[in-house]
Formats: structure tokens, C-alpha cells, sequence
């Protein structure tokens, strides 16, 4: 019986995810998310007291799912600014492969707000993102040193040139970079399009925090075992199989 009850919870999260991404937060109504579910509303609510309760469990597997994956790539050796590189393509397949990851995108900003406050996938997004390149800059592959070939060009420091000041500009035009691949792809871009434009964004990103020479070292374009960072995941949902 707890098996089938978990089996049912996937099947009621990963449609959740579907029509929270396909029809919004405040339009996927739970009569709905059921009947895509292959269940009852009253099955529905023995897992689920409310919406609020199933978008935050969508919000919680988006959640799981980017850790995860972080978790895979840092303890397949991958350096922190590599890790994020890869990150930032993990997320450009998963907004197209699993739902969960653009339905927590779009509970959170129709959402925002909201008393209590609901989860915030956005954010966990941004604090990844930061976090990576905080023990970048910590193991020493950002070099914010004032003569570095890096964000300032090498020019003599001043006031403004202070190694805070160029940290802030870091991270503040890294985190405004990825989270542009959210938006780019809610416009119909395939994930090969997707992919390419996120290559390049690093191809442009790179020689400024690292300096031109350095950027050579790091891999743009998403590895071929990438898929294998998070695991293959499949999904009982409609009659498919787990």
C-alpha cells in the first residue's frame, strides 16, 4: 500500500508540473490536475490539502532535482566554475525534458508575494548559481586580483577597483546572464538552439572572469555524459512505467 500511495504522489506532483507550466499557476485547476493524474479529487486530496500544498511540492522536486545534480557534477571532480558552466546546461535540458523544473519557474514568479509565502525555485536558482561561483572565487579561479586579466582588463585599481567591488560585478552579471536561459527558453527554442546560445553566453562570459588565457581551460558546450550528472529518470504518468 505505500508503494502505491508514492506511486500515486509522483503521478499527482508530475502532473501538477505539467499543467502548472502549460496553463499557470492560478488557471490548472485540481479537477484537472486528477483527471491528467488518472485519479480521483478525493485521491488527490489525501496527498494534496491544496494547490498551494502541490505547487510546493513541485517547487520541492525542482528543488531536489538541481541539487542533485550540483551534487553529481562536484563529486565527478568537476571545479566550481566548471560545475556551473555545466549547471547552466543541465538547466537548459531540464526546462525541456522535465516539467517540474519551468512549472517551479512559473508558480514562483505568479506566485510572488503570496502570505504565507510559497517556495521559491527562483531563488534556490540564484542561490546555486552564487554559491558556485562564491568557491570559485575562494579555490582561486577567479583572479580578482587588480592586475588580473579579468573584469577590470588589468587596468590600476582605484576606489572602484577594489576586489569587493569586482566580486559584486561578477557575480551580479553572471546571475543576470543564467537567468536569461529561463526566458530564452519560454520562447520556443529547441534545446539544441538553447544550447548553443548558452555555449556562447559562456564563450562571451569567461575571458571576463577568468581572463582570456584561462577561459581556454574551461569547456563551454555541454558534456556528452551531462544526462548522467542527475541520473536517468523516468516517470509513471498516463501509464507509463516508473
Amino acid at each position: 500500500m505505500q508503494e502505491r500511495s508514492e506511486r500515486t504522489r509522483r503521478r499527482l506532483v508530475f502532473a501538477g508540473a505539467e499543467l502548472f507550466h502549460r496553463n499557470g499557476y492560478a488557471n490548472a485547476t485540481l479537477g484537472e490536475i486528477a483527471g491528467a493524474a488518472g485519479v480521483t479529487k478525493g485521491a488527490l486530496y489525501f496527498h494534496f490539502a491544496s494547490k498551494d500544498e502541490l505547487a510546493d511540492a513541485v517547487q520541492r522536486r525542482g528543488c531536489g532535482l538541481l541539487h542533485e545534480a550540483v551534487r553529481g557534477l562536484r563529486e565527478g571532480g568537476a571545479s566550481p566554475l566548471q560545475a556551473l558552466i555545466d549547471t547552466t546546461h543541465w538547466l537548459a535540458r531540464t526546462l525541456h525534458e522535465d516539467p517540474a523544473i519551468p512549472a517551479s519557474f512559473r508558480i514562483t514568479k505568479e506566485c510572488a508575494g503570496q502570505q504565507p509565502p510559497a517556495m521559491d525555485f527562483h531563488g534556490a536558482w540564484l542561490e546555486t548559481v552564487c554559491e558556485l561561483l562564491r568557491m570559485a572565487r575562494d579555490v582561486g579561479e577567479l583572479p580578482l586580483d587588480p592586475s588580473a586579466d579579468g573584469l577590470d582588463g588589468g587596468e590600476p585599481a582605484g576606489d572602484g577597483g577594489r576586489a569587493a567591488d569586482r566580486w559584486e560585478s561578477a557575480e551580479a552579471l553572471v546571475a543576470a546572464a543564467v537567468c536569461g536561459i529561463e526566458v530564452l527558453a519560454g520562447t520556443g527554442l529547441s534545446y539544441a538552439e538553447l544550447q548553443r546560445k548558452v555555449a556562447a553566453l559562456w564563450g562571451l562570459l569567461l575571458p571576463s572572469l577568468v581572463g582570456a588565457e584561462r577561459a581556454r581551460e574551461y569547456r563551454t558546450r555541454a558534456a556528452r555524459d551531462t544526462r548522467a550528472a542527475d541520473g536517468e529518470r523516468s516517470y509513471e504518468f498516463l501509464g507509463s512505467g516508473v
